[in-house]
């Protein structure tokens, strides 16, 4: 007899323990994004110019190096930080000095950031530096209206040689 009201305790126990898990992992429900809502996400990895402009080495330095280290051009691995702006609807959301990567300072410089707004109708103004310019200007700059729609993920990338920012 007693063996038999411990293994209804028992089950009891995990009766209980099971409903707990099953009420948590339902309830409350937890909305991660409201319905209304859509997010833009600015996401890149660029690199800067060289912070230094590259040397072209004459034929007597060249004699004089070892035969593994002639190269014709020298450049500095260093790139200068980029510089990185977005308004939204002419209120700036991101303005940054992003520092190159790697241990030289001579990888991409990254971003990704997400901003969420409302649905309907934005203009977005975007701009980058990646030289060493020192008058205020920017290298790269692009304005875009755009609709969006509710729960719409819209995506900034920049390349170069798509002629700067573009749209996913």
């Amino acid at each position: 007899m007693l063996s038999i009201v411990k293994y209804i305790g028992q089950a009891l126990v995990y009766a209980a323990i099971m409903a707990s898990l099953g009420f948590l992992a339902t309830s409350p429900a937890y909305q991660h994004f409201p319905p209304d809502h859509a997010m833009i996400k600015l996401t890149f990895a660029h690199g800067g110019k060289h912070i230094t402009d590259c040397v072209r080495t004459s034929r007597e330095d060249l004699k004089d190096l070892a035969p593994n280290m002639r190269k014709q051009v020298r450049c500095s691995r260093d790139r200068v930080a980029i510089t990185v702006q977005l308004e939204i609807d002419g209120k700036a959301v991101y303005d940054h000095t992003l520092q190159p990567a790697g241990l030289r300072n001579d990888g991409p410089s990254q971003v990704y950031e997400g901003f969420p707004v409302t649905a309907g109708k934005h203009v977005l103004s975007m701009r980058l530096r990646d030289t060493k310019r020192t008058d205020g200007g920017f290298d790269y700059e692009t304005t875009a209206e755009v609709e969006l729609s509710p729960k719409q993920l819209f995506v900034i990338q920049f390349r170069p040689e798509f002629g700067g920012f573009y749209f996913n």
